[in-house]
């Protein structure tokens, strides 16, 4: 897996004593209770079962309250250490790192009309998941989640220059339209958005499928061709390129191949994110999108990143996250993407996140990572 484990101390891990994790605690126990009432969470290559989670579970559930309500940032940090052991994760090569993302506003109409003629798309009814991408059905590339089956003919799904040129017209996939396509765009990055309509309605979208072709980052693109420096590249940077030529910016736009389809879901509380891969709602500062393949949902993780400040002090970035989403673009051991909220202020947070980060797991009590980074003999 190209990692290694070094065992850490809560009394010396740095930044662990000014963090404020009581809304960390309040993200871990929706987790807990996903995964002891509904499923358990799958477990990553890195070892961390469901059975050992189980305690701090429990534990999580039974005392999530005191006599003045959630747990007060002393005792949601006490959960912590009397649950958790802390485990650094270092990648055999490289650094680790974080991105931010977030859930954008976008205005919308109900129908195709002056000033709104981008369109979010449902999913197809025939575009089913390949059940096992590294040994796909004739004709579908190795690495493809999903593709089109008809009558038990499979075939690859359209990418986004042939789905936006109305590859999909005739089904009538439209949620709503957006004015702008960058709009659009930036939301099938995030794989979220609130759609506000102007009658004052708001519906949420969130990930359902995708054609199944590769990500690339427009972002990556603009630097190699020396359009935007590596030190400036931003989500605003990218949107002001974006703004200035619109034949231009559609032609860069559609070679990033993907194309995210949405469902539709209720804003069931205005502050949390939208449901994410770990089947609860993201919570603003303390969601982090992990690679599920290593990472078990539910981990909490503490991150810090010199560099970067923090979202509600002016200190540098380290604070305890939990383990409840993920990415195409989010692979490895030390690798994460921070969510930052809702709307254009966690936009402008998360547009900015670039930097090089250290990731401290922390592992339960007993487990067996806890065991292998020497915590308990």
């Amino acid at each position: 897996m190209g990692l290694s484990l070094r065992r850490e101390d809560f009394s010396t891990l740095p930044g662990w004593a000014d963090d404020a994790p009581a809304s960390a605690f309040t993200a871990f126990r929706r987790s807990a209770v996903h995964a002891t009432g509904i499923k358990p969470y799958r477990t990553g290559s890195l070892g961390l079962s469901h059975t050992e989670f189980e305690p701090a579970y429990a534990a999580a559930m039974a005392g999530s309250k005191s006599e003045s309500g959630y747990l007060s940032n002393s005792e949601a940090r006490s959960f912590f250490e009397t649950w958790f052991r802390p485990v650094e994760i270092r990648p055999d090569t490289g650094d680790g790192f974080v991105t931010g993302y977030y859930e954008p506003e976008v205005g919308v109409s109900d129908r195709s009309e002056s000033g709104y003629r981008y369109p979010f798309l449902r999913k197809p009814d025939n575009l089913v998941k390949v059940p096992d991408p590294d040994n796909p059905p004739a004709g579908i590339p190795s690495g493809f989640a999903f593709m089109l089956e008809e009558a038990g003919v499979t075939r690859i799904c359209p990418d986004r220059a042939a789905i936006e040129n109305g590859a999909f017209d005739a089904e009538k996939l439209e949620i709503a339209w957006a004015r702008s396509p960058a709009d659009v765009f930036f939301a099938h990055v995030q794989g979220c958005a609130r759609l506000l309509y102007a009658d004052g309605r708001v519906k949420r979208i969130t990930y359902a499928a995708k054609s199944g072709h590769p990500f690339t980052g427009i972002g990556g693109l603009l630097v190699k061709r020396g359009e935007v420096s590596a030190d400036a590249i931003s989500m605003a940077t990218i949107r002001d390129w974006l703004a200035v030529d619109e034949a231009r910016a559609e032609s860069l736009m559609q070679e990033n191949r993907s194309f995210i389809f949405f469902e539709e879901a209720a804003v069931e509380d205005d502050f949390l994110g939208p449901v994410a891969a770990a089947k609860v709602p993201l919570q603003p500062g303390r969601s982090l999108a992990v690679d599920r393949h290593v990472h078990t949902f539910g981990t909490p993780m503490f991150v810090s990143a010199p560099s970067l400040e923090d979202f509600d002090e002016p200190r540098p970035f380290a604070r305890l996250m939990i383990a409840q989403d993920t990415g195409t673009a989010i692979v490895g051991p030390a690798r994460g993407d921070l969510f930052a909220g809702c709307g254009a202020e966690a936009g402008s947070k998360a547009g900015s996140i670039k930097a090089a980060a250290g990731f401290v797991i922390l592992a339960p009590v007993g487990s067996q990572v806890a065991r292998r980074a020497g915590h308990e003999q």
